[in-house]
């Protein structure tokens, strides 16, 4: 074991099993809770004592990915962004683009979490694969970025609800004044209500994520039927074939690879599920299938809803000037005809947009807990506790909090934080992907041995590895492009801004301090227990 472990270390019993904890924690959990034998052994081999409750199986963790990645109706919310670049055709060829590489990222981290199946997800693996002698920077500056990745997320998906609903209020209200801080206060209400479900409805979260995963299914359908049946029809050319180039770019090329952050935006996230791991039965099984199943359901509904899109959407120009602020609100009113109809489709949005802020609650709360575990974030004595009755990390729940707050105020001062904050979400996320493929396709090229996993990809990795890269990196350069050109202090994207302060923050406080706190997970790791878990051993 490294000379950096801590050093207090506790006898704690797991099941049947006495072991030496390494992370210096007690074990709250009682034995239902502890999931299959495979898990404890696991949780030996990782260094880590269960302080949360398994509560999730298969199923309802399956619910919680699908519900967390709402992605038709992200689609929906953000047509006006692919109305300046990329248009019908942009849209459906983006969206195919972007599902073909999101289905290779997918496919690589969810091998690792077979390998892993830890909370700390991304910052775990680059400190496990990477180099020795440079695991401890990346995986200290990997676990800001999927930090400032998953906590943006919660803001951005929040700041979406918050506009649907004044955009509810400016189709009754026709007067209503539009006023940034309104949807600042909004936003803030509505992860405050998240947070609250978080603390006080833990034991139960599986089950409201079930149920608004049942809305998140149903609610399509009935969006789309109403749509084919209402709204005026596009032809097969112009659907397929109108690429929109109205962000002022030289090359209709570039103004495609622009034009597909919300695209990619509707497909982020499914590493979600392996931050709730250490809270899921038989997790090195359940998590992979879990993120794979709930990629293909939500690339179905997201294909279906951007086909309904490109016919049914009607006049471009009209909706991108929509007098109720979001474009998607005039195609339903256009459609209907109606405003009860209009609301009663927009709450089948907002509902299941609540649920995924929910979700992202959860998933940030506990990626920001096991960091801290590690000593990766200011004060984290305080950000790793749990609540010895609830099982639950109380402190870093409310941190979500705190930092949506901070972030909401931008909207006060600037059009574009919006957008500033999605691309924040999704510039920090990808760059997570990308060294931990990195790592791993490392090891590989070296022809190192990998850890057995139950889920693997075979011979096929080290390709899957390398295409999933060729993909992710010109989408991440895209990403930060503006919208438009000539570049606009409202058209700018600032998410480029927001990435390169949290990187320099992250950098310039493992100078000073993180990197004499921060213990690696690789300090902790006993592969050398590896033998105990009753299956075969796995080849390369």
């Amino acid at each position: 074991m490294s000379s950096r472990a801590v050093e207090s270390k506790e006898r704690v019993t797991v099941g049947e099993q006495n072991y030496e904890s390494q992370d210096g924690a007690k074990s709250f959990v009682s034995a239902k809770y502890l999931g299959t034998e495979g898990d404890k052994a696991h949780m030996r081999i990782l260094g880590r004592t269960q302080e949360t409750r398994r509560v999730f199986t298969f199923i309802t963790i399956l619910g919680f990915g699908s519900t967390l990645i709402v992605t038709w109706e992200v689609l929906l919310t953000n047509i006006g962004l692919i109305l300046v670049n990329g248009g019908t055709a942009g849209m459906f060829w983006g969206f195919l683009f972007v599902l073909v590489g999101w289905i290779l990222v997918y496919l690589s981290l969810s091998e690792m979490s077979s390998m892993a199946p830890t909370s700390g997800g991304q910052y775990h693996w680059v400190s496990e694969f990477a180099p020795p002698r440079s695991q401890r920077f990346l995986s200290y500056i990997v676990g800001w970025l999927t930090f400032t990745g998953w906590q943006s997320a919660i803001t951005a998906i929040g700041s979406l609800v918050a506009g649907a609903i004044q955009g509810l209020v400016a189709l009754k209200n026709p007067d209503y004044g539009w006023e940034r801080w309104h949807s600042t206060l909004l936003t803030i209400a509505v992860v405050t209500f998240c947070v609250f479900i978080n603390v006080f409805v833990a034991r139960r979260l599986p089950l409201v994520e079930s149920l608004l995963a049942l809305i998140h299914f149903g609610g399509l359908f009935i969006v789309i039927i109403v749509l084919w049946t209402l709204a005026p029809k596009n032809n097969a050319h112009d659907a397929f074939l109108q690429l929109s180039n109205q962000g002022g770019y030289a090359s209709d090329g570039v103004s495609f690879m622009v034009g597909l952050l919300p695209l990619t935006l509707s497909l982020l996230g499914f590493d979600s599920q392996v931050h709730m791991s250490e809270e899921v039965e038989h997790s090195t099984k359940s998590i992979p299938r879990s993120i794979m199943y709930s990629t293909y359901i939500n690339a179905f509904l997201g294909f279906m809803m951007v086909i309904t899109l490109i016919f049914t959407w009607g006049d471009m120009a009209e909706i991108s000037d929509s007098p109720y602020g979001w474009p998607f609100l005039s195609v339903f009113y256009n459609a209907t005809g109606s405003t009860a109809a209009t609301i009663a489709m927009t709450m089948l949005i907002i509902l299941p947009l609540t649920g995924s802020v929910i979700a992202c609650v959860a998933t940030a709360s506990r990626q920001i807990w096991a960091f801290a575990r590690d000593n990766g974030v200011p004060f984290s004595a305080t950000v790793r506790h749990i609540h010895p009755k609830s099982a639950i990390p109380i402190n870093a729940i409310i941190i979500s909090l705190i930092v949506c707050v901070l972030l909401s105020l931008i909207n006060i001062g600037s059009t574009a934080a919006l957008n500033a904050i999605l691309a924040l979400d999704l510039t920090a996320l990808l760059a997570s992907y990308i060294i931990s493929i990195s790592c791993v396709l490392l090891k590989r090229l070296k022809g190192e041995r990998l850890p057995y996993r139950e889920w693997s990809l075979g011979k096929a990795g080290l390709a899957i590895n390398i295409a999933a890269l060729c993909w992710l990196f010109p989408v991440l350069i895209f990403t930060l492009f503006p919208s438009q050109v000539p570049v606009t202090p409202d058209g700018m994207n600032w998410g480029s801004l927001l990435f390169g302060f949290m990187v320099l923050f992250a950098t310039a406080y493992y100078v000073v301090k993180g990197g004499r706190t921060y213990i690696s997970p690789r300090e902790r790791l006993r592969r050398d227990l590896e033998d105990e878990i009753t299956m075969s051993r796995a080849t390369i």
